[in-house]
């Protein structure tokens, strides 16, 4: 790892760098053990350096953004964890928005706003990164990402800079062609309309008070944990089979929606994955149904 440490420091600020580094710091669960080595490229040049020494150093990588759809095990990671938050870039085109994964959806969404441009309201309140909601597609009141996006622009295993027209991105509920290749997002290109400022704002504001009011955002959590099986919603699942209010440690299914669990008192990713484990073998002997997360676990225990 030495070698590789000296390598990166030719192409990153040494603050850019850490050994160690607490997970918990990095994830909207705010669990999770040291990762060996933490990088924050600062450019999409950076990103693109760091990726091919990190892959020819053999050491095993993630890359990631707000961390608000991931859990990493309390062992933490051994290897090394990218993190995209500081390429947050946005560039405006009349009803064109070309925007680096790192920024967040309400930062995004909020700049959609001072432009006067409509279609994206819907991911206002999701607590993730534009490059985290493009790999799960995702989706809230009736809106997806797949609605507005029109390309995206990929680094490939060998380093290729490869754009992709929306209709080869493999769009589907919370999945993409991201998922299935070893493909890191560099860029996004997404198409709105010119719209009423005010309208905008409203609808922005109503959303998000529909998302305070069900939801339980007052506690760590990585949003709805469960993806909605088909025919069924998986919170209301997780009710009847009698796991509302059920705790393991410090971590709960929330009183507030049940297809959410939260960190409510010092959980640790322990905590967390047993409780879901128990709530995907409750749905299953009762009802037959088999519950998948929508979180990403990495990390060993």
């Amino acid at each position: 790892m030495n070698k590789t440490i000296e390598e990166l420091k030719a192409v990153l600020a040494a603050e850019n760098i850490s050994e160690n580094e607490p997970m918990k710091n990095h994830t909207s669960f705010k669990v999770g053990g040291p990762a060996d080595l933490f990088l924050r490229p600062q450019s999409k040049e950076e990103l693109e350096k760091v990726l091919k020494i990190c892959k020819a150093s053999g050491k095993p990588f993630y890359v990631m953004g707000n961390g608000s759809n991931l859990i990493v095990r309390d062992g933490g990671y051994s290897g090394i964890i990218i993190n995209t938050k500081a390429l947050n870039l946005v560039k405006v085109e009349g009803e064109t928005l070309i925007a680096e994964p790192g920024i967040s959806l309400k930062d995004l969404a909020n700049i959609a706003l001072e432009e006067k441009l409509t279609g994206i309201e819907f991911a206002s309140g999701i607590p993730g990164s534009l490059g985290g909601a493009v790999t799960m597609n995702a989706g809230a009141y009736d809106g997806e990402m797949k609605k507005i996006i029109t390309s995206i622009q990929v680094i490939t295993e060998d380093g290729t800079i490869k754009t992709i027209p929306q209709a080869a991105c493999a769009f589907g509920y919370r999945s993409s062609v991201l998922q299935a290749n070893n493909w890191v997002l560099s860029s996004v290109e997404i198409q709105l309309k010119h719209g009423n400022y005010q309208e905008i704002k409203d609808k922005m504001l109503d959303l998000n008070t529909q998302r305070a009011t069900k939801q339980p955002l007052e506690y760590p959590s990585a949003g709805s944990t469960f993806r909605r099986p088909e025919g069924y919603y998986a919170g209301k699942l997780v009710q009847d089979a009698g796991f509302r209010g059920h705790r393991v440690g410090g971590a709960q299914v929330s009183e507030k929606h049940s297809g959410f669990v939260i960190n409510r008192d010092g959980a640790t990713a322990a905590d967390i994955l047993n409780l879901i484990g128990a709530i995907q073998a409750g749905v299953s002997s009762q009802f037959g149904v088999e519950l998948k997360t929508e979180v990403i676990v990495i990390g060993q225990d």
